[in-house]
């Protein structure tokens, strides 16, 4: 039985292993650089930093976002490689089934789920927020039990709130799934346009807020440690675990990889170039934010807003924050809504799911059941969980995911050394080694909750990979 768990399927397999309607092929290296953006330029700038600087690090985040974006650094070189090899739309979940075996396969695909559903449900959460916030300058409220979810995550228990649900976050999240659901070239067209939009006014912030920054806010820049992950070094760590929920999303360009006119040339392009245009915009808006007001008070949920309010210049900036943000957003729900449903039709193509998950409708050419699926469970978890739930629990299943990437690029390098590859990992035992390293000391510095919760969510994939896909695996069955 081990052996039959530990079965590889071969990268040519993978590769050549592609049956029924084909995707439609329509994007080029900027087309995919656009998606990564979109997936990535969202609540980590508008809503996480401010969160992380406030509890955690201090004006010190600057530092924690360098270090998330180093540990992403080496994970997407290694993704990188594995698209010019594998170009499927299985990401990490194709990458594990060549080089760890069936069953790992498994338990990374869950976690995906984890991070492209979850995280899309805590960013439709954010969205909320800064909603409410322009909807305010019209004198319009909506009620409280229709605007928050009915639990919240205080002092290590779920508490009931009184709220029914959160509504702002099923309406736009159901509204996206539409568009995911009509074409890929209408979502990422949508998608480019949300980009060039939101990145144009994230620039405008960080120029004209530069302005306003008083240096005194950046004193002491490494605030004295208060206790365990509160300030100080410990807490530079915990803020970098809590904003690589921020990073999470650069590797949604190789899900679309079935989508691309030229995948083993414009993937690791795509995916290399949207990481280093989001992390200099990250680092940017992180000095101006701390800059602007004294990082204790940035602890809010649309700490931009809260930032751009206290100087009566900036009022006239606070519209473009709020329609910045909830573009922003919108996007990231957007790419996560693309993304989840094709790792669905992977994983139900290779027998581990059912083969409904692997229909692609006549005319769109899209998975459109999984991604009514998908849309419906990212707005039932939006409609009922709160940020501070979702967020870490997605940074824990990506770090994991990532540490699978980065392992078997230096397996694949052992086992199949003579497969094409068009990029490589430069000095690979290093980086691949730095990269499982960083993933490791960021999921240490998680909390035992978030750790329940992981088991528990890893718990229920297994219950489902032995009750359907272990006795469906097409791979067995050959």
């Amino acid at each position: 039985m081990l052996d039959q768990l530990l079965a590889k399927k071969s990268p040519r397999a993978i590769a050549e292993d592609i049956e029924g309607p084909a995707l439609r092929r329509t994007l080029g290296p900027w087309g995919l650089t656009a998606l990564g953006i979109g997936a990535v330029i969202g609540g980590g700038i508008f809503v996480i930093t401010g969160q992380a600087a406030a509890d955690h690090a201090g004006p010190a985040i600057i530092i924690s976002f360098v270090l998330a974006a180093i540990c992403s650094g080496f994970t997407a070189l290694c993704y990188a490689e594995f698209a010019t090899m594998i170009p499927v739309s299985g990401s990490a979940y194709s990458y594990a089934y060549a080089t760890l075996g069936e069953v790992a396969a498994w338990f990374i695909g869950w976690n995906l789920v984890l991070e492209y559903g979850v995280s899309a449900s805590a960013v439709a959460v954010s969205w909320t927020g800064y909603f409410l916030s322009l909807l305010d300058h019209f004198g319009i409220h909506l009620p409280p039990a229709l605007t928050n979810a009915p639990l919240d995550y205080v002092n290590g228990h779920l508490v009931a709130t009184g709220a029914l649900f959160n509504l702002p976050a099923v309406a736009i999240t159901l509204a996206l799934t539409w568009v995911c659901y009509v074409g890929i070239r209408e979502s990422t067209g949508a998608n480019m346009a949300m980009v060039i939009l939101k990145v144009s006014l994230i620039l405008i912030v960080i120029v004209v807020g530069a302005r306003y920054v008083d240096p005194a806010n950046w004193h002491p820049f490494i605030p004295e440690q208060q206790g365990p992950d509160k300030y100080g070094w410990s807490g530079i760590l915990r803020g970098a675990a809590m904003v690589f929920f921020a990073y999470i999303g650069f590797e949604a360009t190789s899900t679309a990889a079935q989508e691309c006119k030229n995948p083993q040339r414009d993937m690791p392009f795509g995916t290399l170039a949207s990481l280093a245009i989001c992390t200099v915009l990250y680092i940017a808006m992180a000095a101006v934010l701390t800059g602007l007001l004294p990082y204790t008070q940035l602890g809010t949920d649309e700490p931009v807003v809260t930032a751009v309010r206290a100087h009566p210049q900036l009022v006239w900036l606070r519209w473009l924050v709020e329609v910045g943000a909830l573009i922003g957003l919108s996007s990231v729900v957007l790419v996560m809504i693309i993304a989840q449903p094709r790792i669905f039709m992977i994983m139900g193509r290779d027998g581990l799911l059912p083969k409904v998950f692997t229909r692609i409708h006549p005319k769109h050419r899209t998975p459109h059941i999984n991604t009514v699926i998908t849309g419906i469970g990212i707005a039932l978890m939006a409609a009922v969980f709160p940020l501070n739930v979702l967020g870490d629990l997605v940074s824990m299943g990506t770090l994991i995911a990532f540490c699978a990437v980065c392992g078997g690029v230096l397996l694949l390098r052992r086992t199949a050394p003579d497969l094409p590859r068009t990029f490589r990992v430069p000095w690979a035992p290093v980086i691949c080694t730095c990269g499982i390293l960083s993933c490791l000391v960021l999921l240490g510095t998680m909390s035992w909750y978030n750790w329940t919760l992981m088991v528990a969510w890893t718990a229920l994939g297994f219950v489902l990979y032995f009750g359907y896909g272990y006795r469906h695996s097409r791979l067995r069955a050959r």
